[in-house]
């Protein structure tokens, strides 16, 4: 019981803390169950069905305060789609260690931009016609580099809209509902590897329900913008140097 319980008190901070930044926190939620001594395949399934359950419970609180910008997001889930598998093909051609060492300097380059850098904020309202073209574009780039680099699409889709201009907010709204299908797609190719353990998947499941509702509810009551902004740099820069620590170590 006592492993359980630290473990879905580990999942409630991570989501809370990381669906503010709407990038699902799979990516630490995996190792700290590794770490507990969950076997890797079955930490990655659990970790990527909390995802999918985190941002759920989080975009249907986004979607009441109409943050998520569904003429955006429907084309990037559609493209990522049929881009992941293409972009996961493609790393044969591709040395690994070169493949991460590249997205580690791409997420200090975005986490840089995030906090330092100052978009032209531009209406509230986006025309179809570019809201299609933002998530055709997004859809094709964030699946093929996703797929190739073996990372959540989040980790680019969110940096991208906000240079474009997009309010942080909706940028992590449009992002977190974007992550529901994506990391439902990926449980769902690791569950069959593995036997899953339901009583850590039941607690570790509550935390991460309390925690996306608490990041939601975080987001969108008490932060600002430019806030929000700010935890989305912090939490790419997290993701960095974890990456960077796994390369060198």
């Amino acid at each position: 019981m006592g492993p359980f319980i630290i473990a879905a008190s580990l999942v409630f901070v991570f989501t809370t803390i990381l669906t503010i930044a709407g990038v699902g926190s799979a990516f630490i939620v995996i190792p700290t169950f590794y770490w507990l001594g969950v076997p890797l395949t079955e930490a990655m399934a659990i970790g990527l069905l909390l995802n999918a359950i985190s941002m759920t419970f989080a975009s249907v609180n986004y979607i009441r305060y109409k943050l998520v910008m569904f003429r955006t997001a429907v084309p990037i889930i559609l493209l990522a789609v049929v881009f992941s598998p293409f972009g996961a093909w493609s790393t044969r051609f591709f040395p690994e260690r070169s493949l991460k060492l590249l997205f580690v300097i791409f997420l200090f380059f975005a986490a840089t931009m995030m906090l330092f850098y100052k978009p032209r904020m531009r209406e509230d309202k986006h025309s179809l016609k570019k809201e299609l073209k933002i998530g055709i574009g997004l859809g094709i780039g964030a699946g093929y580099l996703g797929g190739l680099l073996g990372v959540g699409g989040g980790n680019f889709i969110v940096p991208a809209l906000v240079w474009l201009g997009i309010d942080p907010k909706k940028a992590s709204a449009t992002t977190a509902f974007v992550v529901v299908f994506s990391s439902l797609a990926g449980f769902l190719g690791h569950a069959t590897i593995g036997n899953l353990n339901w009583e850590l998947l039941a607690f570790s499941a509550v935390g991460s329900v309390c925690g996306a509702l608490a990041g939601s509810w975080l987001m969108h009551q008490k932060l600002n913008a430019q806030t929000v902004k700010k935890v989305i740099g912090i939490v790419l820069y997290a993701i960095a140097i974890k990456m960077a620590w796994g390369l060198y170590k």
